[in-house]
């Protein structure tokens, strides 16, 4: 997943689980990156009018930002279910994040459809609702 991709996601996600806007710590924290890493990426996506950010205050999505990690939360929640479901494994939110970026809105939906196919799980539109504020998530 390209850097951009997994800043845009880590922030969509922290965005639903708290107020505007996301501090910086707190992607740092979930990426395992630097304070200065996250605060320089920041301040490119700010440049390509993903983000707005604003120091010491944090960063919030624009709309292009939005419809961007829109479609990488869907890959994420796709692959995550793929990942929890099918293969079973245990730590599999890294992984998701990490290749969520590589896959197109279009495999995403396709795995999505073809898991829901095949298995009795909740689609993962259930699944998200549950992920974005359970403890397991946030690690």
């Amino acid at each position: 997943m390209s850097g951009a991709a997994q800043y845009l996601l880590a922030v969509y996600i922290l965005d639903h689980r708290d107020d505007e806007p996301v501090r910086t710590s707190d992607v740092a924290d979930t990426l395992d990156r630097s304070l200065g890493t996250v605060t320089e990426t920041f301040q490119r996506l700010d440049a390509d009018g993903l983000v707005e950010y604003e120091a010491y205050e944090g960063v919030t999505l624009t709309d292009a930002g939005r419809e961007r990690a829109t479609e990488l939360h869907e890959a994420y929640v796709a692959l995550s279910w793929f990942f929890r479901r099918v293969l079973e494994l245990d730590d599999y939110e890294a992984e998701a994040m990490e290749l969520a970026g590589l896959v197109s809105p279009d495999v995403a939906e396709r795995l999505a459809d073809t898991l829901l196919a095949e298995t009795d799980a909740p689609s993962p539109a259930d699944s998200e609702s549950a992920s974005e504020g359970s403890d397991e998530e946030r690690r």
